[in-house]
């Protein structure tokens, strides 16, 4: 564990990613959530569930980071949906896109500071009231195409264990090293 996970620890109790988001690993990022390479979801998956093998074991059932529907019509499909998708699918579990919603429009996280991020996602997320049954004492996968400060699946992690979620653990794709985000870098996600 990390020194500012000791001082600070995260809700969702443990974390994977499958690559390091830098080279490759970011134009695939970049590739399916801004160019429309929804072919590279299931490809991207298979390497998730290789680094998250023991979370997929554990896990009753799967859930993407929602996108707010504002952003979902400008983009036309979830990145994060369509890696959960499959990770379900793989991994032989329940894939539940509706049990939390995005109800608030937030800014791009791009070169938002780690406090920025976090003011960001603050009430972001809801859980329907039809949904809570879904939730209730289960052990949730939570899907990400990138873990950048942990903003964002904190965020969801805080909604799905106030509405009645055991455990929460997270699984992206990649993973923002120290240092990955420098102001310079801002314009290139």
């Amino acid at each position: 564990m990390s020194p500012a996970a000791i001082a600070e620890p995260p809700p969702f109790a443990r974390a994977r990613a499958a690559v390091a988001y830098s080279g490759i690993a970011r134009e695939l990022v970049q590739n399916l959530k801004y160019r429309d390479r929804t072919d590279l979801a299931p490809w991207m998956a298979r390497w998730m569930i290789r680094a998250g093998s023991e979370l997929t074991g554990d896990a009753n059932l799967v859930v993407p980071v929602p996108l707010h529907a504002r952003r979902f019509f400008s983009r036309r499909f979830n990145q994060s949906a369509e890696l959960a998708r499959h990770v379900a699918r793989l991994a032989g579990l329940r894939f539940e896109p509706a049990v939390i919603k995005r109800i608030r429009p937030t800014r791009q996280q791009v070169g938002l500071a780690a406090n920025e991020r976090a003011a960001n996602m603050r009430g972001a997320f809801g859980v329907p009231g039809a949904a809570k049954p879904e939730l209730a004492g289960q052990r949730v996968l939570l899907v990400d195409d990138v873990f950048t400060t942990g903003a964002t699946v904190s965020a969801v992690t805080r909604v799905l264990k106030r509405a009645g979620a055991r455990e929460v653990d997270v699984l992206t794709f990649a993973m923002a090293l120290p240092g990955d985000f420098l102001p310079e870098d801002a314009d290139t996600i």
